[in-house]
């Protein structure tokens, strides 16, 4: 059983950034996908950047193409996901999910793992 811990979130004001961590114990970290997901109240989680069990390949949604970076540290077992150019429309709890999948899927559904959440609220 993996347990997930997502940490870095907080308030910034718009045109900021923000660094999320997620670290894993108790599993095979480097056997997963890392999903990042986001969610506000009333909505469904939507995928938000993903990237493969090697770090080799990445995904990002089009609303964070550019702004956005995923990355993982495999020694570590911790993934990671910097945020600049942050706008109002980021604001949500921000999740990361693991998939014991050779792709990057972004139907949150699919994933196995899940941390807690970490809030990201940016003031305009």
């Amino acid at each position: 059983q993996m347990q997930l811990v997502e940490s870095g979130g907080g308030q910034v004001q718009a045109g900021g950034s923000l660094r999320l961590s997620c670290v894993a114990s108790g599993g095979t970290f480097s056997s997963y996908a890392i999903g990042w997901f986001r969610q506000t109240p009333g909505k469904e989680r939507e995928f938000v950047a993903g990237i493969s069990w090697s770090g080799g390949s990445t995904y990002y949604e089009d609303f964070v193409k550019g702004r956005f970076t995923v990355s993982r540290d495999n020694a570590r077992n911790a993934a990671y996901l910097q945020m600049d150019s942050l706008k109002p429309e980021d604001t949500a709890v921000y999740y990361c999910g693991a998939d014991f999948s050779q792709g990057i899927y972004t139907n949150y559904k699919g994933y196995d793992y899940w941390g807690q959440g970490t809030q990201v609220t940016v003031s305009s």
